[in-house]
């Protein structure tokens, strides 16, 4: 997705407040704040279906079954986990399981 100049700056005004604060709680304030409740819950069942893909060991079909996330929703999740350029689930995916190492130490 391509964005102007004025929406680029937006966005990263936006990751700069996301990165700007320190816990899940203020994480979750800032995002009650920010997001209607379903789209809390849109942005939550993709993490979730991307953490479910990720362990590659459920089809589409018994992932939607599952978690109620359409199967046109998993597909696109499952697209940009592997194939697209951003690779942000990757990253994200990366950090939290070092997260989840450094923890466990």
């Amino acid at each position: 997705m391509k964005y102007d100049h004025k929406e680029e700056s937006a966005v990263q005004e936006l990751c700069e407040a996301l990165l700007s604060l320190k816990t899940p709680e203020e994480i979750n304030r800032f995002l009650k704040d920010l997001c209607t409740p379903q789209e809390i819950r849109d942005l939550s069942e993709r993490w979730r279906v991307c953490k479910i893909l990720d362990q590659d060991e459920l089809s589409y079909r018994e992932i939607s079954a599952l978690t109620g996330v359409s199967l046109a929703t998993i597909g696109r999740i499952a697209r940009f986990l592997t194939t697209e350029p951003h690779q942000g689930y990757q990253l994200a995916l990366k950090k939290m399981q070092t997260r989840k190492l450094k923890t466990k130490c």
